[in-house]
């Protein structure tokens, strides 16, 4: 069994791999509080984690306590594709892990990795298993937080709410702009990435897709003939699949 951790900005999401299969789940924070007890409930026996975030010394202890190396996932770590990416060393290893992730799913074809989360994260690998490399943008939050602290006048607002196409007051065309700009980004990056690339294949992360109405369904982001999957535990596959290359 494998012991897999997810620490993302807010939080940390476990899981317990057998094989390509996840058998149970738990969400901690950056102290890893109950890791120990999931693990050894698990029968885990080995582990990688990735981390967004500074683990605090309780969380370090908890790694070292669990009675079996934990590899951790850098930019200096073997993986199944080749990484074209020139500073690998600054490369986020959730990006890695969701591009693995991603073609434990796909064996074959183009992929593109969406993640909505504390940032907008595109990333590509080609049919050769090549990654081209990908870009970054701010998330939600982070725009809505940019719009106040960059104005004298400009309210912060919560994520959660109303996000007509056209906002009717300052709230909504606050949360709409930012809401419907990502939409409409994301929607352009497929749209362009289909033309080159006709069989392409696209994978969406993250927190946010809740907020942005992110789905397989809604097809403004989603040509026709275009393959989409959605996938919130995508790194923590990507993560296992790593272990187990790396075994």
């Amino acid at each position: 069994m494998n012991l897999i951790i997810d620490i993302g900005n807010t939080r940390a999401k476990v899981f317990a791999f057998q094989g390509d299969d996840i058998v149970e789940g738990m969400t901690t924070g950056h102290t890893l509080e109950g890791v120990g007890e999931f693990a050894r409930r698990t029968g885990c026996r080995q582990g990688i984690y990735s981390t967004t975030a500074h683990i605090p010394d309780e969380g370090r202890r908890v790694l070292e306590s669990l009675g079996f190396g934990m590899m951790q996932l850098t930019g200096r770590t073997a993986v199944p594709v080749d990484i074209l990416y020139h500073t690998t060393e600054t490369l986020g290893a959730d990006r890695i892990a969701g591009i693995v992730g991603a073609r434990t799913l796909q064996p074959e074809g183009d992929l593109l990795v969406i993640d909505t989360g504390t940032c907008i994260t595109i990333d590509f690998l080609d049919a050769t298993d090549h990654y081209l490399g990908g870009n970054i943008s701010p998330g939600l939050a982070m725009r809505l937080r940019a719009m106040h602290e960059g104005t004298a006048a400009l309210p912060l607002i919560a994520v959660e709410g109303e996000s007509p196409e056209l906002g009717f007051d300052t709230t909504t065309a606050l949360r709409s702009g930012a809401v419907w700009g990502i939409r409409h980004e994301i929607e352009g990056y497929i749209r362009a990435f289909r033309q080159k690339y006709p069989h392409l294949s696209v994978f969406l992360t993250g927190g946010d897709a809740k907020y942005l109405d992110i789905s397989v369904k809604n097809r403004i982001f989603a040509p026709e003939n275009v393959k989409v999957v959605t996938d919130e535990r995508l790194v923590p596959r990507g993560l296992n699949t790593i272990l187990e290359y790396n075994k």
